[in-house]
């Protein structure tokens, strides 16, 4: 029987996600308190499956089975592993590790031991070894995948956690990825504690990526119209036109064929042809242009209150036009 990934401090936090009354939470499985409910959800690998499936594109059973949920299995010989590690990279992510650093600082000057909800948390996201280095912070980190990092598997459209249980929540590509963003941007609201903060990084320019699970792209102000309920921290470009032109490029060539062969051919090619536009990130990012033809926003804010009215929402337009 494998050990529970999280912590028992924790536990007290969690609630059904159908119903939301308390759980009881067991190496073998999570019974839901409510005899009206008296949902059973198991525990695959020592991580608790809380999926309503009644509102969920995921099946519980794709866990308990082990099947892919979220990402593909890439199919990739070592050969290739080897070589796709040998490529550069043609993305270029410019703040991440700076706006961890800062959420990580608001948080500490706040609290002791901040506890911090990461979705799409089943591998480290980029920049964020910036906050998972302090130790002060308790990190609960969930998915819609089993990975190295996963403590739990839920679904952002019913995360189950009691209201007010975080002093903030992290979403890295990941809404994205969502049926419902604004479903989701609501829960993440729900679940913070009063002045709790929100961090999220979605794209603007991206071609599709994890295929089927791939729903939306949010320009600035739609980024920061579904983060209505919050109060703006900062938010901005995180990866810039060059990385926009170069991913854009990179899926014209792959347009050209489905067979294995030509595909790894052509992002080899396009990785080696184009990965330095991305060196112009920097410079381009401070840009008025830029936030009309990023790869990708951020914002960071606080919880709030207040709604921002979308009379107020489009005079916070900053980009070129």
């Amino acid at each position: 029987m494998h050990q529970l990934r999280l912590k028992i401090e924790n536990e007290a936090l969690l609630c059904c996600p159908i119903c939301g009354s308390d759980l009881e939470l067991q190496p073998s499985g999570v019974n839901c308190a409510d005899p009206a409910c008296a949902q059973v959800f198991p525990v695959v690998d020592g991580v608790p499956i809380l999926i309503n499936e009644a509102r969920s594109i995921f099946s519980i059973d794709d866990f308990a089975q082990r099947r892919d949920t979220f990402f593909k299995s890439s199919g990739r010989t070592r050969t290739q592993q080897s070589l796709k590690q040998l490529l550069p990279q043609i993305s270029r992510n410019l703040k991440a590790r700076h706006n961890y650093r800062r959420l990580a600082d608001l948080l500490l000057a706040g609290s002791d031991r901040p506890r911090v909800l990461i979705i799409g948390g089943s591998i480290l996201g980029k920049g964020m070894e910036a906050l998972a280095s302090h130790a002060q912070l308790d990190l609960v980190e969930t998915d819609v995948a089993l990975g190295p990092r996963t403590m739990l598997v839920c679904d952002a459209h019913d995360l189950p956690f009691k209201d007010g249980s975080f002093d903030a929540a992290i979403a890295q590509a990941v809404m994205e990825h969502v049926a419902d963003p604004y479903r989701c941007a609501e829960e993440i609201h729900r679940v913070l504690k009063d002045d709790g903060y929100v961090y999220a990084e979605s794209p603007l320019v991206a071609p599709v990526h994890a295929g089927r699970y791939d729903f939306t792209r949010f320009t600035h102000l739609g980024h920061r119209r579904l983060f209505r309920r919050f109060e703006e921290i900062d938010s901005g470009v995180v990866c810039g036109p060059g990385t926009a032109l170069a991913s854009t490029y990179e899926s014209f060539l792959l347009s050209f064929g489905r067979a294995r062969y030509l595909r790894w051919s052509a992002k080899a090619f396009a990785r080696l042809t184009a990965f330095w536009l991305k060196y112009l990130d920097p410079y381009l990012s401070e840009k008025p242009g830029a936030l009309d033809a990023a790869a990708g926003c951020y914002f960071l804010g606080r919880k709030s209150r207040d709604v921002l009215s979308d009379r107020e929402l489009i005079k916070q337009y900053r980009g070129a036009l």
